[in-house]
């Protein structure tokens, strides 16, 4: 792990500078250091559902409540340029809103994206980065 690594949580998610990061979910519960360090990284502030244009990459926060995930996975693709990540930010285990692994496989899976890697992206919150097809 670099430096930045352990001092940004948002480098670990393979953001690059001048990309464009829309996000979805904000509420006062996201972690605000990821958003800042992914801010930082990319070199532009976090756009959000008003963005009239495709994103590079979609932060997506969710939690139990807050609908379908399947729906919000497919209306996050429509926003992304073609080879785009969606980053799906869950509450983990035992927190407020926590969504079993195997209900975000499955919606992932029915949303026509592929799962690449889960991991911890802030005390409170999973990230699990998901890939669309190529249009």
């Amino acid at each position: 792990m670099t430096t930045e690594e352990r001092t940004n949580p948002a480098a670990r998610l393979g953001f690059q500078p001048g990309q464009v990061v829309q996000e979805i979910g904000f509420d006062a519960d996201t972690d605000q250091d990821l958003r800042a360090g992914i801010e930082e990284i990319t070199g532009n502030n976090l756009v959000d559902e008003d963005h009239d244009d495709v994103a590079d990459a979609v932060l997506l926060w969710f939690r139990n409540d807050d609908g379908d995930l399947t729906d919000a996975l497919v209306d996050a693709i429509g926003l992304l340029e073609d080879g785009g990540d969606i980053w799906l930010c869950t509450p983990k285990t035992g927190r407020n809103g926590y969504i079993e692994p195997s209900d975000i496989n499955e919606a992932t899976q029915t949303a026509g994206l592929s799962q690449t890697k889960s991991i911890s992206v802030a005390k409170d919150w999973t990230g699990t980065r998901t890939v669309a097809p190529k249009r």
